[in-house]
């Protein structure tokens, strides 16, 4: 699948905004401790992406009600869905100057109902050509993603024949659609009940 830039700018991908807000003191203070740690680009990636994945619980694994939406937040509360850490994600590799979008797939039941969409954050490293997905959500029994700039390692791969799909577009922001169902959701449950099932 070729993956496609929302805006062909590159910079735009390392843009702050009110979700991405990578210039907030904590998102900040956690990119520090990683960067001097892992001074080099692609290892900084890497831990960054270890960070997230395994220190802040995916909210459903975890039975935490609470929903975050700013990469600030999901870093102090150690708590979001894939949405949430994704733009945790994307904020820790914007902070070091590396440029990083978010993406989405549609996925479904083994039978194809109850679709829903899953986010994904997709990174462009120093000296790389190609764009490469990541998937931050979290491993649990059955789900094991890594990071890779080769071959992709994400939770789940699409199965066309259940109509799911890797959506190519890379954007510089959450989508609307997402964005929107975190902002508006009390908590976990209620956002489970307005996932949105396509974009």
């Amino acid at each position: 699948m070729e993956l496609v830039q929302q805006n062909p700018d590159v910079s735009a991908y390392l843009g702050a905004s009110e979700a991405v807000d990578h210039e907030h003191p904590v998102v900040r203070a956690v990119a520090g401790d990683l960067s001097d740690r892992h001074p080099d680009a692609y290892a900084y990636a890497a831990a960054t992406y270890t960070h997230v994945r395994d220190t802040v619980p995916h909210s459903m694994d975890a039975g935490d009600l609470r929903v975050t939406w700013r990469a600030s937040d999901v870093l102090e509360q150690r708590t979001g869905i894939c949405y949430a850490k994704s733009i945790a994600y994307a904020a820790l590799l914007r902070a070091r100057g590396i440029p990083a979008a978010l993406c989405y797939q549609r996925l479904t039941d083994d039978g194809g109902a109850n679709p829903v969409i899953h986010g994904l954050v997709a990174v462009l490293l120093p000296g790389e050509r190609d764009w490469a997905r990541q998937d931050v959500r979290g491993n649990k029994p059955g789900v094991c993603a890594r990071f890779s700039l080769g071959e992709e390692r994400l939770a789940w791969t699409v199965r066309p024949e259940f109509n799911e799909v890797d959506y190519p577009v890379l954007y510089t922001e959450p989508h609307p659609a997402v964005l929107g169902a975190l902002r508006a959701a009390p908590d976990r449950p209620a956002l489970w009940r307005t996932l949105p099932t396509e974009l």
